[in-house]
């Protein structure tokens, strides 16, 4: 029983920090509006000319998950390559297999043109 009681306090923290984090930061926003530039699009200090709201190609999100994808795939073969000498043919056939993964994944994109800028 002992464990529910656990389950209920993090469960108890968690939504209770969530709607702190809320609260405060509605608090800080509504505090003080500043002037009429102050909500305007930063763009070097040079005022915006134009529609500033405007929509970018679904190419710029596809290269970003692939760059995130690849990125957290270095972080991973960086930490293999520290403990490889522990690790023996187990880790070395576990990392070929997520290279061999990831490497399926880039083929299947690099196939449906995805990697081609238009």
């Amino acid at each position: 029983m002992t464990g529910v009681w656990y389950v209920v306090g993090l469960a108890f923290a968690g939504v209770s920090f969530v709607f702190v984090t809320i609260g405060l930061s509605w608090f800080v926003s509504h505090r003080n509006r500043g002037d009429r530039h102050k909500g305007l699009p930063y763009e070097s200090g040079i005022d915006t000319f134009g529609d500033t709201w405007g929509r970018f190609g679904i190419s710029f999100y596809i290269y970003a998950l692939l760059f995130v994808a690849f990125d957290v795939e270095v972080v991973f073969l960086y930490l293999w390559a520290i403990v490889f000498r522990d690790l023996l043919v187990g880790g070395l056939v576990s990392m070929g297999t997520f290279v061999a993964v990831l490497l399926l994944g880039l083929a299947y994109a690099w196939r449906k043109g995805v990697l081609t800028w238009r």
